[in-house]
């Protein structure tokens, strides 16, 4: 696959980054994420991922990116088309 279709997913301290190609999305989380470890399933701007929080075990979460992107004024369908895939990426 292509690595211009693949999207990027981190978080730090209480933000989460959602990353394709020059275009970064950051939201709010719980400050107690400390990772996300993998990325279960995409489909179309909603992700499962297992995510790591504080003190408690590893969780099964869920993103739904449209609504997130329309209040950025952000087209989710334009946006989202040429993504087949999402990785967790830390630096």
């Amino acid at each position: 696959m292509p690595r211009e279709n693949i999207a990027q997913l981190s978080s730090e301290g209480d933000l989460t980054s959602f990353t394709f190609g020059s275009r970064r999305i950051r939201f709010r989380t719980p400050n107690r994420l400390e990772r996300y470890l993998d990325v279960k399933e995409w489909d179309d701007g909603y992700l499962v991922v297992t995510a790591r929080y504080e003190g408690l075990p590893d969780t099964e979460e869920y993103i739904d990116l449209p609504p997130i992107l329309e209040n950025l004024y952000i087209d989710p369908a334009s946006f989202l088309a040429p993504i087949k895939k999402v990785e967790v990426s830390y630096a």
